[in-house]
């Protein structure tokens, strides 16, 4: 049994697979108790992960896993994998999280073009073609940080409460309204200037319920696209 992670900015997500998913769940860094459990699991013999958090969080995770007698390998992006073409500039300084995730986006869409959006603390576009292509993406801050931003940067706009909605007559109603449709008019006007008949977005991450609704281009809700192209990596090495 192989145990995937996620270590994001956030959260940790985690996944036990074999041929199939055993069991996943999430925990925080600073309670790490349910990755710690599930390490208990017999069985494990290999952990594979990618990181973003930095190297303290990651010796943290390590030290968890190491209970067991294991090593997490950290993956890295490179220039190709699993079908998927790295085009970046500099292939190695694309995210892990993304390179994970659009290898992820492949095992699902092998012969159309998709946007792979990671709707996470930041948010991320990734162009995928249907020739297994990465051929570039973009970068914004996620709703809380957009949210984050605005209260931290003014004197009086409030950074918690609120809700969606399409006429906001209310500070906080305006706030959340605002930063949504940010979120989902960068991820409309990406996938048209895409221009590609047939194309799908696949939606992941933890603001993804948020966003979801204020879309209006054909797309696909997926779990976590990153532990899904790390189960793609583990089966492939």
């Amino acid at each position: 049994m192989i145990l995937l992670i996620d270590a994001g900015n956030s959260r940790i997500k985690w996944r036990l697979v074999g041929e199939n998913i055993h069991a996943s769940g999430t925990c925080t860094h600073d309670a790490p108790n349910d990755l710690a459990v599930c390490t208990e699991t017999p069985g494990i013999t290999r952990v594979l992960g990618c990181n973003v958090t930095g190297p303290v969080r990651g010796e943290a995770i390590a030290a968890i896993i190491a209970r067991r007698g294991l090593t997490p390998e950290w993956i890295n992006a490179g220039a190709q994998r699993c079908g998927v073409h790295n085009m970046y500039t500099h292939p190695s300084r694309l995210g892990a999280d993304r390179w994970a995730a659009l290898i992820g986006a492949r095992s699902h869409h092998r012969n159309r073009d998709v946007l792979v959006v990671m709707a996470g603390t930041a948010t991320t576009l990734d162009i995928l073609g249907a020739d297994g292509r990465f051929t570039g993406g973009h970068i914004l801050p996620g709703v809380e940080l957009m949210r984050q931003a605005l209260s931290h940067g003014t004197a009086q706009l409030p950074s918690t409460g609120g809700r969606y909605r399409n006429h906001p007559r209310d500070t906080a109603d305006a706030i959340v309204s605002g930063c949504l449709n940010a979120q989902a008019g960068a991820i409309g006007r990406i996938f048209r200037h895409m221009d590609a008949p047939g194309a799908v977005c696949l939606l992941s991450g933890g603001a993804a319920d948020e966003i979801e609704p204020l879309l209006d281009i054909p797309f696909q809700r997926i779990d976590n696209l990153v532990l899904d192209g790390l189960h793609q990596i583990a089966r492939a090495t």
